[in-house]
């Protein structure tokens, strides 16, 4: 969905440079796009790159105590861990043919989330790195907790669906409300990264949107995360995002805690081609 205009853009520092920040502050909850900032109802998603993603918000106290949703929270992280593929394999766990043919050549990190089926909104979340295209794929990171859009996921977003995009998507730009942690990708450093109200468990969004990387779905890679531009057209959302976990379901985003989001940062290499892997269990083993 569109995003109220509520104050002029500000200048952005960037790694390397600066640039304008969007004149659009990103409102409402981020959550199905996921995240929230500055005002009460909007999203982020991004564009359709085979590789790439974005984040969907919107304000969801009202309507989330009484969403379809909230059913899907009951299962405990001891059962989901036992229903996602072993984390301990050198290529990437889980992910079958089908998903990692489109998985770039050129790509030497891959993030994969994984979701124990196509309704549930808790997911794991690693990083994985290999020396070339023709390498085993190996874990760089711990197995984290994360969380994605309160529904589950859908191959076929939709703006307010409030499920999260499965595919891959390449990650190319970052930012936040706080300053850089030591990114090698461009970063945004914009006050209008600030998330304000309550997520669907009624938990406070303030402090999401302190670092995301934009998910290149549905959005041009190569820009703020805070780009309001939709190439697949606003009705496929957008605004998709990995950023700080504030204890609940998104709208359509991924989020970790903070710690492990600036660890994500610190290790993200452009030049390494990262893409994220992203969907429930069934869909990414075929």
């Amino acid at each position: 969905m569109s995003l109220p205009s509520v104050r002029p853009g500000l200048l952005c520092a960037l790694r390397g440079g600066h640039r304008p920040a969007a004149a659009l502050l990103v409102s409402g909850l981020l959550l199905a796009g996921c995240g929230t900032a500055t005002t009460a109802g909007g999203h982020h998603e991004a564009a359709a790159d085979p590789a790439a993603g974005a984040p969907d918000h919107k304000a969801a106290a009202a309507q989330g105590a009484q969403d379809d949703g909230k059913a899907n929270r009951s299962e405990t992280r001891s059962a989901l861990s036992a229903r996602i593929p072993d984390q301990s394999s050198p290529t990437l766990p889980g992910v079958g043919p089908a998903m990692t043919a489109r998985i770039p050549s050129s790509a030497r990190q891959a993030v994969v989330v994984t979701g124990a089926d196509r309704d549930t909104n808790t997911a794991t979340f690693r990083l994985y790195e290999r020396a070339d295209s023709g390498s085993p794929w190996r874990p760089a990171t711990d197995v984290w907790p994360a969380h994605n859009a309160l529904r589950g996921w859908t191959t076929h977003h939709m703006v307010d669906d409030r499920r999260s995009p499965i595919g891959v998507f390449s990650l190319t730009d970052a930012g936040g409300k706080d300053a850089d942690p030591g990114t090698r990708m461009p970063y945004d450093h914009s006050y209008h990264f600030t998330a304000y109200g309550q997520g669907f468990d009624g938990e406070p969004l303030a402090g999401a949107f302190d670092y995301v990387v934009a998910i290149n779905y549905n959005r041009d890679p190569g820009t703020t995360p805070l780009d309001q531009r939709k190439p697949l057209g606003p009705a496929r959302g957008g605004g998709i995002w990995i950023h700080v976990d504030h204890g609940g379901p998104t709208q359509g985003c991924v989020s970790i805690a903070k710690d492990h989001i600036r660890q994500l940062l610190r290790m993200l290499d452009p030049a390494s081609h990262p893409v994220v892997v992203m969907g429930d269990a069934r869909t990414l083993a075929s």
